[in-house]
């Protein structure tokens, strides 16, 4: 699950911690972020990280599909990908 922090971060480099909504670089001095584009940024990152979880299940039911389409029976798919 991805973090408002993580989207602050992926929006200015500088920001290594975050406390009580609150960005701090390096140096402990607070960094200012526009929470909206940290909003939008979050949305963005969700957005990506469910498109990749959804392309990685669909990669693994059409290798499944393949599998037993050659002939090979759920058990031996299974012992092969665990």
């Amino acid at each position: 699950m991805i973090t408002i922090f993580e989207a602050i971060c992926s929006l200015n480099s500088d920001v290594i911690s975050f406390r009580n909504n609150i960005a701090y670089d390096v140096n402990e001095q607070e960094v200012s972020y526009d929470m909206a584009q940290a909003q939008a940024k979050l949305a963005e990152l969700q957005a990506a990280e469910t498109a990749k979880e959804t392309a990685q299940a669909t990669a693994k039911a059409s290798a499944l599909a393949k599998l037993t389409a050659l002939g090979l029976t759920q058990a031996e798919v299974t012992a092969l990908l665990g």
